[in-house]
């Protein structure tokens, strides 16, 4: 029950920092997914393929039962992420689950456990032993979605030259963080569709890693299309006027940005 208020009363908070000025009153309130972002670490590219294996086969079906849909699965290539400078694709996976609400959060990893067909189809990476674990580790971060977008939209764009990009801003403290997401709610999503980058979720982080931070996912036609977004994005005369506001400087001491391709077991 702590940790149930805890999280609710972070979520709370994060509903209060979020809330745009501009609200207008034809437009009701959406219920707010949550996002948690996991990434796991593997000690072989092997071992990374048998996990994403057990996503496709057995994870994801178990993940779909409990209503954490669609999930996405991700993986990093290092050419695509030259700032990087790694010699070689890590073995990491990215995965997204979309919760409806904190009680699916909370009630996740319990309702994996009662799942019988998940526990017997994925028996192998699920009881891995000590001298052989499935994966080294996983991070996990916790995000309440934005005001003004609620819920997670795949893209509409398919094909295997698409391209998705996550991209965290760290802020250098609460008060500049507050303000980041305001200047999102205020009109900066809008800006990524005009300009041919779609978001797929935005949200701001309750529990997690570099906080305060918020972090969101925009996906490209192809890598060469995404030079050419942002550089649109900046030209924009709506993005021009909205980041000349004197009230948003200097709410973003860090930006992180990470170009990803959906794994095969990925539903996004």
């Amino acid at each position: 029950m702590q940790r149930r208020a805890f999280l609710a009363a972070s979520a709370a908070s994060a509903v209060g920092l979020a809330a745009p000025k501009w609200a207008r009153a034809d437009e009701p309130a959406q219920p707010r997914q949550f996002f948690e972002l996991r990434t796991y670490r593997f000690a072989t590219p092997a071992k990374q393929q048998a996990f994403e294996d057990f996503l496709a086969k057995a994870a994801i079906p178990a993940f779909n039962r409990a209503s954490i849909e669609p999930v996405g699965v991700f993986r990093l290539v290092a050419a695509e992420n030259k700032a990087l400078k790694l010699d070689a694709d890590p073995p990491e996976l990215r995965m997204l689950l979309p919760h409806t609400s904190i009680d699916s959060v909370l009630a996740f990893e319990s309702r994996l456990a009662a799942d019988e067909a998940f526990q017997t189809a994925g028996k192998d990476i699920l009881h891995a032993p000590k001298s052989d674990p499935a994966f080294l580790r996983y991070d996990s971060t916790l995000l309440l979605a934005m005001e003004r977008a609620p819920r997670l939209i795949p893209p509409a764009q398919k094909g295997d030259d698409r391209v998705f990009e996550l991209r965290t801003y760290e802020s250098p403290n609460q008060e500049r963080a507050k303000n980041k997401l305001d200047m999102f709610n205020a009109g900066e999503m809008p800006i990524f569709v005009k300009v041919g980058m779609p978001g797929v979720f935005f949200g701001g982080a309750l529990v997690g890693q570099g906080l305060p931070q918020l972090t969101y996912m925009v996906v490209h036609t192809d890598l060469a299309e995404s030079k050419k977004n942002w550089d649109a994005f900046r030209d924009d005369p709506d993005w021009k006027t909205l980041s000349a506001g004197a009230i948003y400087k200097d709410n973003v001491s860090k930006v992180i940005s990470l170009f990803i391709r959906p794994a095969g077991a990925s539903q996004i």
